[in-house]
């Protein structure tokens, strides 16, 4: 067996698993990074991923590699740049345990990040919201569901992970009424519910007969929704809500787009972006800056605030005839 088979299986029992105790998530990421790796170096190498040295992973095939993905399976930078993340990951771990490649090693480690355009964040508004939520109305249990899982995403934030990860013990219905849930990092948060949001919670429960342990939010046969069901049951609604609510056409709406939303709400209502920060989740306040950014309204409040300009229109006058006759054409 090869020096890599071995260093890249105690990186993930050893490292990740038992020592960092990485998220389910994260381990995922890294083995899905590695799998496409491995299996673009045995395309490459003629060598089958078992027979593979670390010298094989030379910062040229990583390279190679990070261009394949953009070109070949037409993966935007974010995804290169995850990917790269996983790399890099594992090649500071090698650097102390095989320090005979220190080398090798550097220049992968010199592989840079890929800059990306960062296009301002969409949401919705409240047309749009009601259009959405109004998709699903019927008395079916279906309909009854995805209108309860719709209205907590757009007024909790909560992340796709996080919503999918709930049990009905996280739910808290009476007074004071809120959801908790396990976010990024292992951090728990509680997040407060409006009086709507526990109504339609509240009836969504009297109909089912569910244990404490059970997923709020489960598919037909009980279990937890994944993040392809719950995108499928949004492009669902999303379909009949084009039709009555035209701005939605030009929206390119996904789970992700109601945390914004979510967002938005409460920074439009005067909420500090620290506690936007700490509702969401985020790691830094910082994260939070770019609600700033697609508030189009609080901008234009803060021109409201600005002295106008003085200065006058005039208007151009050629100082020759014929290049009057020029300009005129």
């Amino acid at each position: 067996m090869s020096s890599l088979a071995p260093l890249l299986e105690t990186w993930f029992i050893e490292h990740l698993v038992k020592q960092r105790r990485s998220s389910p998530n994260t381990i995922a990421a890294y083995r899905d990074a590695f799998r496409l790796l491995l299996g673009f170096a045995q395309q490459q190498l003629g060598k089958p991923p078992s027979k593979l040295a670390l010298p094989d992973l030379d910062a040229r095939l990583i390279g190679a590699f990070l261009e394949d993905l953009e070109q070949r399976r037409s993966n935007g930078a974010r995804t290169r740049n995850a990917r790269l993340a996983a790399v890099h990951s594992f090649f500071h771990f090698a650097a102390l345990r095989e320090p005979m490649h220190s080398a090798l090693i550097q220049r992968v480690l010199a592989i840079p990040q890929k800059r990306f355009s960062r296009p301002v964040i969409t949401f919705l508004t409240a047309a749009e919201i009601t259009a959405l939520l109004a998709t699903a109305r019927s008395d079916a249990w279906i309909d009854r569901r995805d209108h309860a899982l719709i209205l907590t995403m757009i007024q909790t934030g909560l992340r796709v992970s996080e919503l999918t990860q709930l049990c009905c013990s996280d739910l808290q219905l009476s007074t004071g009424a809120h959801v908790r849930c396990m976010g990024k990092g292992r951090k728990e948060r509680c997040i407060p519910l409006t009086s709507k949001t526990a109504a339609t919670l509240r009836a969504w429960l009297r109909g089912r007969d569910a244990m404490p342990h059970d997923p709020l939010f489960p598919n037909r046969v009980g279990g937890r929704l994944s993040r392809d069901a719950v995108e499928l049951l949004m492009d669902k609604h999303l379909r009949q809500a084009r039709q009555s609510c035209p701005s939605l056409r030009d929206k390119d709406v996904t789970p992700h787009v109601l945390r914004h939303t979510s967002a938005m709400q409460l920074l439009q209502a005067g909420v500090d972006r620290a506690v936007i920060a700490l509702w969401l989740g985020h790691e830094s306040i910082e994260t939070t800056q770019m609600y700033l950014h697609a508030d189009l309204s609080l901008k234009e409040r803060a021109l409201a605030l600005t002295a106008p300009l003085q200065t006058s229109t005039r208007r151009y006058r050629a100082s020759d005839s014929l290049l009057a006759f020029l300009d005129g054409l």
